[in-house]
Formats: structure tokens, sequence, C-alpha cells
């Protein structure tokens, strides 16, 4: 995802790199990313909550439990309404609970991270109340039927308030897209089979690879060989359709030197079609009746942003039957797979700028190490979620882990990590406002459209006939 974040990194230049001195060119956080930015605060939060849900369970305690309340799963009619209002009076106090957890986790933690609290708390008390409706709506049972479920009720949401009856811009401040869904992806890896990552993903790791390369290179070649688009440009909306959407069109903008339209322009073609995707996929999922493993798999390697492309993973699943395939395909595409590229793509534009575009005025290689301040942190985050408790898992019996282990410890932190990703969902729609999006211009937008469909239909082809074995081994 769209992870509607648009402002310029604290590395960015509209100035080319290489164009710039050494004192000229703006500092790297450096190690200060450490506390300052969101990937490390999402697997700080991420392993904190997976460590509370373990100790939780190991002290026979049933908080962990209760605080990953909510009333998606009440299967309400207009006829037994009274269910939902049953349902809040006598849980009115865990509601409570949780949400003052929410909010001091991530006021603290924003705060540190340089966000005003004050415009933060408020912000975050609505987010929190429309997430407990987008629920409530996937708790309809007729939801699955009209593609209702909780992450695109979401969404729906945050666009219709966003576009109709839009919120001070000031409490963006609290719709954190990219934190809440990186801190979802931790949370995703504490409940990820590592076993699953290595048989899996070689095949996503080369699925990914292909679509990342081919999509990437049509985009740029479309962008500069067709319409003679600058190459920054051509740059940036490439990576951002081929990788990871906004998280590396912002990368690329800042490895370049790209100016900041060409910046909005990606994001403003990330946005869009990576909303029409959340609604395309599942669709066509739906009428080919995929297995959720493939459709999965076809979400990770078409979907432009993580947010996105989980509200699309999680929906069909729902309705398939098998969320968990669903999830596992798109996370070993998406996360695994593709996200990775954001540091390699960096790199190499990085490189090409200097010793090619602006080879006179190129004073500075760029160092192999830009690939690690590039590099996705979160992911690192998902492995070693992963990694431990599966560990610790190992220490139960099969009958044990399903019975005891699964339930007390995977259930609550898979209920938090669904929390996480309905507050990034509504938060992408709250600040989706759509006369606000700048014009991305007919030729921009023709040369991502065409890498659009070239993603898609070579990612459908991958997922169902090539591979399609591999994804439909998932969620068993």
């Amino acid at each position: 995802m769209s992870e509607k974040e648009i402002k310029p990194s604290p590395d960015y230049c509209e100035t080319p790199k290489c164009a710039v001195s050494a004192t000229q060119k703006p500092a790297a956080m450096g190690w200060k990313e450490l506390y300052l930015k969101e990937d490390w605060w999402a697997i700080y939060v991420g392993f904190g909550i997976a460590l509370l849900c373990l100790l939780a369970f190991l002290n026979g305690s049933t908080f962990a439990k209760s605080l990953a309340i909510n009333p998606g799963g009440l299967k309400w009619t207009s006829d037994s309404f009274g269910k939902v209002v049953d349902h809040f009076s006598n849980n009115i106090g865990l509601y409570g609970i949780q949400f003052v957890f929410w909010l001091v986790i991530f006021s603290i933690t924003t705060k540190i991270m340089r966000i005003k609290t004050s415009e933060f708390i408020p912000a975050f008390f609505i987010l929190y109340i429309l997430s407990i409706l987008a629920f409530l709506i996937g708790g309809w049972q007729d939801a699955g039927r009209w593609m209702l479920e909780p992450p695109i009720a979401a969404l729906l949401i945050g666009l219709v308030i966003a576009n109709v009856f839009p919120f001070p811009k000031w409490m963006d401040s609290g719709f954190r897209v990219e934190y809440y869904i990186k801190t979802g992806i931790v949370l995703l890896g504490a409940t990820f089979p590592i076993n699953l990552v290595v048989s899996a993903g070689p095949v996503a790791l080369f699925q990914a690879t292909l679509i990342s390369l081919t999509t990437c290179l049509t985009i740029y070649f479309v962008a500069t060989k067709v319409f003679g688009l600058d190459k920054r440009l051509a740059a940036v909306i490439g990576t951002g359709g081929a990788v990871c959407g906004i998280s590396g069109s912002m990368a690329i903008a800042s490895a370049v030197g790209a100016k900041k339209e060409h910046l909005y322009t990606s994001v403003t073609l990330v946005v869009i079609w990576a909303i029409f995707m959340v609604f395309f996929i599942p669709f066509v999922s739906k009428m080919l009746n995929l297995h959720p493993g493939i459709a999965g798999a076809w979400v990770g390697t078409s979907e432009f942003a993580d947010a996105a492309g989980f509200a699309a993973a999680s929906a069909y699943g729902k309705m398939a039957g098998n969320e968990d395939a669903a999830i596992q395909g798109f996370t070993l595409m998406k996360v695994i797979g593709r996200d990775i590229w954001i540091g390699i793509w960096s790199f190499v534009f990085a490189l090409i700028a200097c010793l090619k575009w602006e080879k006179e005025e190129c004073g500075v290689r760029p160092s192999a190490m830009e690939i690690w301040w590039r590099f996705p942190k979160f992911v690192l985050g998902f492995f070693l979620a992963s990694l431990l408790m599966t560990i610790i898992a190992a220490g139960y019996s099969a009958v044990d882990f399903n019975k005891v282990f699964k339930p007390g410890v995977f259930g609550p932190i898979a209920g938090l990590r669904t929390w996480a990703f309905i507050f990034c969902f509504m938060s992408i729609g709250l600040t989706t406002r759509f006369k606000e999006l700048k014009s991305a211009g007919a030729k921009p937008f023709i040369s991502f459209t065409v890498g659009v469909l070239v993603n898609v239909t070579l990612g459908f082809i991958l997922s169902v006939y090539v591979f399609g074995d591999y994804w439909m081994k998932l969620g068993k």
C-alpha cells in the first residue's frame, strides 16, 4: 500500500543528489532511525504484543484474548440486532480497556517520532470508533455476499467520510497508515510458521523477482521511449508499480533526486490503482472460484500496496472459507517477495543516476549501505517474530499445538493484528481525498496503466498456471 504517506522522506531532495556537494546533501537519518522511524517501532510494538499474548497464555490468563475483542463475528441481522446491543452492553468495559491499550501504545510511540500528541489523540479516538463500525458491518450476516468484510468496510467508510464529510487536515496525524500496516505485518509474522517461508519462499522470490523486473522495466520503457518522460519520473512510477507503492516511490525519489511533482504523480497513480484492485481481484477470483492460496498469491503479485493487498486477500479468503491460505499467499508474495526489492531498486537507480544521468556532477558513488538504509526493516520483524514463535511452538505436540497453543497464543495475536489492519484500512480511506490528488497527466497514467496490465496478467498466469500447485497447498 497504498501506505498513504505522501510527505517526502527526511532525506528527500528535489535537486539531483549528484548535483549537490557533500555539505549540501541532506544528512541521512543514520542510526537515529532506531527510534524515529515507523519500521522499527512497528517491530518493537509487534514483538511486545506477541510477548504479552505468550506470557498471558503461560500464566493461564485470558487477558490477551479479552483484549482482542471485536464485534466482527456476531452474524447479526435486522431481526436480531438485539445481540449487537447485548454484546456492547456486556463488554463495554473490555472495549474501554482495549481503547486505552492502543491509545497508550500509539500516542507514546508517535510522540517519540515527533507527531503532535494533541493532534494524534482526538484523531485516534475517531479512528477507533469508526473501526468498531467497520467490524460491526463485517459482522452482518450478509456482509460476505456484498463484499463488505471488515477491511473493505473500513476502506469504504473512510473514503466516504474523507470525500463527503472530510475531517480537518490536522487529524491525519492519527491516521498513520504505514505504522498500522507494518505493526500488523510483524504480528502476522508471529502467527506465520517459518517452515512455510522456507518451503514456499523460493517460489515466492522467483515469482516476485520476475514480476518486479518485468513491471518496472515495462513502465520505465513506455514512459521514456514511447512518451519521452523524464527518466527520474519513469524510475519513480516504475518502482511504485513494481514493488511497494508509495514506500517504493519515496525511496526511489530520494535515491535519484526526483522532483516533488514526480513523487506526487506516483502517489496519485498508486492510490487510484491500489483502491481499484482491492475490489477487482477478489471479484474476478470469486467469478473463477480460485483457491484462496492462489488468489492470495495473485493479490500479492499484482497489488501495489501492503494494506490494500491485505484487504483484498482477507476479503476473498473469508468469502472462500479459508482466510489463512489467502493471507499466507499474499504475505509470501508481497511482504517477503516484492517488498525486499525496495532497497535493491533504490541502490540500482542511485547508481544509474550518479554514474550515467549525472555523470559529470557525481562526486561520490552510492554506498552498498544504501540497500540497508532503504530496506523495509519491518520485514525483518516479520521473519524474527515468525522464527521466535515457531521455535516456541515446536515444544508442543501436534495435538496440543492445535488444541491449546494455537487458540491460546496465535488466536489473541491474530485478533490484535486484525485491529491494527483495520486501523490501517480506515486510515487509507480517511486520508484519500480525491480532489486533492494532483493530476498525474495522461502520459504517466498510460505508462503506469500499461505496467498494471502486464503486472496483473503475468501475476495471474504465474499464480494460477505456473505455480498454482504450490499456492494450493497453503492454509492446510
